[in-house]
């Protein structure tokens, strides 16, 4: 084909386009039973159209504007009918919001499009939102996801924590300390450890326990061992998983982190100016050097070095 006949083709696809368009828009003015974007959606798109200050017809981009997907809903399914928004009462000076309003400034966004979002979004990853946090302190939908933009934050792993930080102030703070899961790096995001919309577990794990969470990542520390380091179902007794001064997310510095569970009586409490010259004391003259317990107690997750009648190869390589 020569370099004319190639442009002829590409103008009349550019005009059959155009035409598509336009006719598509007809035909929606005058059959309100067909859309633009959604089937059914002429009576809204009327008046929300690419004009509206925010990007409504944007949702064709999104997995809601798919139109192939013959379970999704026209603007109705979510919004309601809203006959007095679409045809306003004679002497209302103020267009009445449609029946179920989304946006955190609308007097029935709990209680209206949560069930609404529930409605189609159930079973599955969704089957413990009634009992989950999100759902018990009445937050809302769209306090993380954006319905109607092609760029859904809370679903980018880049984007995520920043939607997380807007409740989850704390957190925020811990992960910028220098001991950190790499979350401002982008290579951890909440959801990797939690689920947002519910779990089984606690804390909205994305498994049964805190640890289980924690192995998907860390199988080294699963075992099995001949000796376990318990309690072993909750990594945070020792942790704090978002960040911490300290090396290795660890809440207190070793000695005395170990000293909030082990005794007193023997090294392990031989601390020194905090016992008055006794002879276990002399024993842990080094205790609160360098890595304190872990200078002996290197494997401290477990060993499978068997108990002793000294029991001094416990936790040990």
């Amino acid at each position: 084909m020569s370099g004319f006949g190639r442009v002829a083709v590409v103008v009349a696809l550019v005009i059959g386009m155009a035409w598509g368009q336009t006719a598509l828009a007809a035909d929606a003015k005058a059959d309100g039973k067909k859309g633009i974007v959604l089937e059914g959606d002429a009576k809204c798109t009327r008046c929300h159209d690419e004009n509206e200050s925010n990007p409504v017809l944007s949702i064709g981009k999104t997995r809601h504007g798919t139109r192939v997907d013959g379970r999704l809903p026209s603007c109705a399914g979510c919004h309601g009918e809203s006959e007095t928004h679409i045809n306003k009462p004679e002497g209302v000076k103020i267009r009445p919001q449609p029946t179920f309003p989304f946006g955190k400034s609308t007097l029935n966004d709990i209680n209206g499009h949560n069930q609404v979002c529930n409605n189609c979004h159930k079973g599955g990853k969704f089957i413990h939102w009634p009992s989950s946090t999100h759902a018990a302190r009445d937050v809302p939908c769209t306090s993380c996801h954006q319905l109607h933009a092609e760029h859904d934050k809370v679903r980018d792993r880049l984007t995520q924590p920043e939607v997380c930080f807007s409740c989850h102030k704390e957190q925020r703070v811990l992960v910028n300390k220098p001991s950190h899961h790499p979350i401002v790096e982008g290579k951890v995001v909440c959801s990797d450890c939690h689920a947002s919309h519910g779990s089984a577990g606690p804390k909205l794990m994305q498994r049964k326990s805190v640890a289980d969470t924690c192995f998907q990542c860390h199988m080294e520390k699963r075992g099995p061992f001949v000796r376990k380091h318990e309690p072993a179902e909750d990594c945070t007794i020792c942790h704090n998983p978002h960040g911490s001064a300290i090396d290795n997310l660890l809440k207190t510095r070793p000695p005395f982190l170990c000293q909030q569970c082990h005794e007193p009586q023997t090294h392990q409490g031989g601390i020194p100016g905090f016992t008055a010259g006794t002879g276990t004391a002399s024993k842990g003259k080094g205790i609160t050097m360098g890595r304190a317990c872990l200078n002996c107690h290197t494997n401290i997750h477990g060993t499978n070095n068997p108990a002793n009648v000294g029991n001094e190869r416990t936790f040990r390589r």
